[in-house]
C-alpha cells in the first residue's frame, strides 16, 4: 500500500504543480510551452509553404505579363485589319 501512494505521491500532475509553485508560475510555464509550439509550428510548416506560394504567385505574375502583352500585339494587328477595311471602302468610294 505504501508504493502505491508513493507513486501517486511522485507523480506531477497538474493539481501537485500548483500547489508546489502556484497557479501564476504554472500557467507562464505553460503558456510558454503553448506560445515555443505555435512558433515551432509557424517555422516548419507555415514558412516553407509561404515560401512555395510566393515563387508560384511570381510564375502567374509573369504568365500575366506574357497575356497581356499578347493581348497587346493582337489588338494592334485587329485595328490594322480594321484601318485596311476602311481605307479599302474609302477607295472603293472614290472611284
Amino acid at each position: 500500500m505504501d508504493d502505491i501512494t508513493v507513486a501517486v505521491s511522485n507523480d506531477p500532475t497538474i493539481v501537485t504543480l500548483i500547489n508546489d509553485y502556484g497557479f501564476p508560475i504554472v500557467m507562464v510555464v505553460g503558456l510558454g510551452y503553448f506560445v515555443y509550439f505555435v512558433w515551432n509550428f509557424i517555422s516548419t510548416e507555415i514558412e516553407p509553404a509561404t515560401e512555395k506560394m510566393h515563387m508560384q504567385l511570381i510564375r502567374v505574375i509573369d504568365q500575366m505579363r506574357m497575356l497581356d502583352q499578347d493581348l497587346i500585339r493582337l489588338q494592334q494587328k485587329v485595328d490594322t485589319v480594321l484601318e485596311y477595311k476602311e481605307n479599302e471602302k474609302k477607295r472603293g468610294n472614290d472611284e
